[in-house]
């Protein structure tokens, strides 16, 4: 399987979205949201200051985008960028990775520490915000929860655990609790974003691997795609959903991102199509 570059030049690229024959996607350091089409036509949407990261939408269509460094979900209203949750009082430093459900309700991921300055490694959670904008934490003591997934059927959420080198799954209640938790698989690799095919597979990108794996439940690895760069999302997307998007750049480093521009959006077919959220 060959990878083929669809858009280069961003400064770091995250969150990528699939939605209206576009993949949606934050470039968190350059402090903006953008789409990229199949042609690789790329649109600027909006800015967000304090850098973007996790996206998902409204059931009425509303976008939704988590702002990292002041700890806040955003909602764009016809006027721009509003906010829908204040976590500061939840999230000890920077929020990062988001999925919405069908419902409204997001699940933001945190930091737990100043991951970029390198400080001490501190647990953190994962929160639930209501449409309401109400918020509260829902799973803790997870070890940098980073790319979430739900099920099809929005009865399981999947988090990747960078610092844990695994993948953890929850039931989802009828209130949006998660209950049970179990290791979905230990993977023996820090999995950042990642996302669910239609056999029940989890895609996950690894920046420490530079590779995209395919991933049973239970930790065997069903495909391996070597990227040669960090391998920092993906997302099944396009025609039938059979288009596997790869985030990918030289650095994770801010001040670096920025200098080098080397993020890219690459692309390979895969057999299986996407499935569930987001």
């Amino acid at each position: 399987m060959e990878l083929r570059v669809l858009f280069d030049g961003g400064a770091f690229l995250e969150g990528p979205r699939w939605r209206e024959d576009r993949l949606w996607l934050s470039d968190m350091h350059g402090g903006q949201i953008m789409t990229v089409d199949m042609d690789g036509q790329v649109t600027a949407f909006a800015r967000v200051p304090r850098r973007p990261s996790g996206l998902g939408w409204l059931p009425d269509g509303r976008m939704l985008a988590v702002s990292m460094s002041d700890r806040k979900v955003l909602r764009m209203e016809s006027s721009g960028f509003v906010e829908h949750a204040d976590l500061s009082g939840l999230a000890p430093f920077e929020c990062n990775d988001m999925v919405v459900d069908r419902q409204g309700r997001a699940y933001v991921g945190h930091f737990g520490f100043d991951h970029f300055s390198r400080a001490d490694f501190r647990p953190a959670s994962l929160i639930a915000v209501e449409t309401d904008g109400s918020a509260r934490v829902v799973a803790a003591d997870l070890k940098f929860p980073n790319g979430t997934v739900i099920s099809d059927d929005g009865r399981t959420l999947i988090v990747g655990e960078s610092y844990g080198r695994r993948l953890t799954a929850f039931d989802i209640e009828r209130d949006g609790s998660l209950s049970n938790r179990r290791v979905w698989a230990d993977i023996g690799m820090a999995p950042d974003g990642i996302c669910l095919d239609a056999e029940g597979c989890v895609w996950v990108a690894s920046p420490t691997e530079r590779a995209l794996v395919r991933v049973r439940q239970g930790g065997a690895i069903a495909s391996r795609v070597e990227v040669g760069r960090k391998a920092i999302a993906c997302m099944l997307g396009g025609p039938g959903r059979r288009t596997l998007f790869a985030l990918t750049s030289e650095t994770t480093q801010p001040g670096r991102a920025l200098e080098l521009r080397s993020a890219r959006v690459e692309t390979i077919a895969v057999d299986v199509p996407g499935a569930g959220l987001p």
